[in-house]
């Protein structure tokens, strides 16, 4: 009854219960002062029932889609060609592996990813690169990019850069790693895309001859600069114009880059001064260099990773000019030069710390009282490698660090004793770390676990190592301390086995990358603190 007399066949209770709800949802959006059938709205039908998703209009089939996973992604451009079609045209995050083979490739690619805003190129070390042809005609099909990393790719040359900034001028960040071209290529970037605000360059192999090279910058880019980061060039202090003259820079990076760098932080305190991040990794930079900094009077984040020319003095003077500091990275490297005064001047003038990172640094009960004292923000403090933390300043740090949240210990003469005392003190309290202390047991451990149930204790007794963490996310992933998530790459390129070494050279490499992954845990756990770092994938 109700059936029309054309049906083939009659439909199963599972379709007419599905029919009869979609009538119902259908009928439901219909007000009674709407009688008119007419009104409903049109709904595609497929053999006899609703298809409600082929009637979804494609900017909400592309915001789905960017919601998905990229293998999600992949799998629901086969649905059909419309899917395939919308897909394509939403998707704005690209990575490739820009292997020589991928130029025959570029056409089709961009024509179906035709709104790509970020793209990603990248060889590996053993393959032949796309070249400046490969590199210009990506320039043409998006001239609409935004950012783009390059990664390994050898056979770019300054004129590819070249051409590639004309046609891709509103590019906004540029990250390059082991590539050849020089400071022609970089200067051809920075005098052509005027909206460019990060700058990342890492083993830029073109700029290795310090009498010929040129200097790079400032061009029209340093006037909207942001970030800086340089890592390991050989010669990057020709860069130094472009620093100098980018006087909106807030984050400036550099890490094992050669050359005495006192003399030019001199050079950029004076023209920049809203610095609000500053980080220096194996760099020859001594106490003139910081007193340099301190003029950055804006300054909240400042990492001293393996500097050992800096002593106390030049961190007295950073703490009297930058009371604004909020974190504060030191890896002393064991050289004994930053103690207790130093840090007793942090305390005294840096009330707003809030996270604290020592390595290889020997404070003393002295400057702990007086950083939790005055520090009352302090939230997250790392205690690594110090000879002189016992169960005395972790006393200490229980009873005065009120508002202490996470707490790492590593490497430090530690025994249950210490553990005890956080049972009762830093109420705020909700994660610590121990690694490498010999004192502590899982004994221990389990006792303060049963103490403050909420609290979680995390153990680690390994046998001590040679101390090699780094405070901060660059020095953490370029020394393989912790291990990365594979890039996403086109389906067409087969995975490449890097494992298949003969020779015992590949087996003894995973053995050290095995020791090494544990000594993560400082900048894993720092990552953590700070909210992480996005990685670099092909989603949309």
């Amino acid at each position: 009854m109700g059936q029309s007399a054309s049906t083939a066949a009659v439909p199963s209770s599972r379709e007419s219960s599905h029919n009869h709800r979609l009538k119902a949802k259908s009928t439901a959006l219909i007000s009674p002062m709407q009688g008119d059938e007419t009104d409903a709205p049109q709904v595609s039908t497929t053999n006899g029932v609703s298809d409600y998703i082929s009637d979804l209009p494609d900017e909400c089939l592309a915001f789905v889609f960017q919601s998905l996973s990229s293998g999600d992604r992949k799998r629901c451009s086969l649905v059909c060609r419309r899917w395939l079609k919308v897909e394509g045209q939403s998707r704005h995050r690209l990575s490739l592996n820009a292997q020589s083979d991928l130029f025959p490739m570029i056409p089709s690619l961009f024509s179906r990813f035709d709104a790509v805003r970020k793209l990603a190129l990248k060889c590996d070390r053993r393959s032949v690169s796309i070249g400046d042809d490969a590199l210009v005609l990506i320039s043409l099909r998006c001239q609409n990019l935004t950012r783009l990393k390059l990664r390994a790719c050898r056979e770019l040359t300054d004129a590819g850069m070249a051409a590639f900034a004309k046609n891709c001028k509103g590019l906004k960040k540029l990250s390059c790693g082991s590539c050849t071209f020089g400071a022609k290529g970089m200067n051809a970037v920075l005098d052509n895309c005027s909206s460019l605000e990060e700058l990342s360059v890492k083993r830029l192999r073109g700029i290795t001859d310090v009498a010929a090279v040129e200097p790079i910058g400032p061009g029209v880019a340093a006037a909207s600069l942001k970030t800086i980061c340089l890592k390991e060039l050989y010669n990057g202090q020709c860069f130094g114009p472009l620093i100098i003259g980018a006087n909106k820079l807030r984050t400036l990076k550099l890490f094992r880059c050669s050359g005495d760098w006192d003399k030019l932080l001199q050079m950029i305190a004076d023209r920049v001064t809203g610095m609000v991040e500053i980080h220096l990794e194996r760099l020859q930079v001594s106490d003139l260099g910081l007193a340099a900094i301190s003029n950055s009077l804006d300054l909240e984040i400042l990492h001293l990773v393996k500097t050992p020319e800096c002593t106390n003095l030049g961190l007295v003077s950073v703490a009297e000019r930058c009371k604004l500091l909020r974190k504060l990275h030191i890896d002393g490297w064991k050289a004994n030069r930053i103690g207790d005064e130093g840090l007793v001047a942090i305390a005294k003038s840096c009330p707003n710390l809030q996270e604290l990172v020592l390595i290889g640094v020997n404070p003393t009960k002295v400057s702990l009282e007086m950083l939790a004292s005055n520090c009352l923000n302090l939230e997250r403090l790392a205690l690594c490698g110090s000879d002189t933390v016992g169960d005395a300043e972790i006393s200490c740090i229980a009873g005065k660090c009120i508002a202490l949240k996470k707490l790492c210990i590593k490497s430090c003469p530690v025994s249950d004793n210490g553990l005890e005392a956080l049972a009762s003190g830093c109420p705020n309290l909700v994660k610590v770390k121990v690694k490498k202390c010999r004192g502590v047991t899982p004994d221990g451990a389990d006792w303060l676990r049963a103490s403050r149930p909420l609290l979680a204790v995390n153990l680690d007794t390994g046998e001590p190592e040679h101390q090699d963490a780094s405070a901060s996310d660059g020095g953490a992933q370029e020394n393989g301390a912790e291990p990365r998530a594979p890039e996403a790459v086109p389906a067409q390129v087969p995975a490449v086995n890097i494992g298949t070494s003969s020779t015992g050279r590949s087996m003894s490499f995973k053995s050290r990358l095995g020791l090494l992954s544990g000594r993560s845990i400082v900048a894993c756990t720092l990552r953590r603190w700070s909210g992480g770092n996005s990685s670099s994938t092909s989603r949309g």
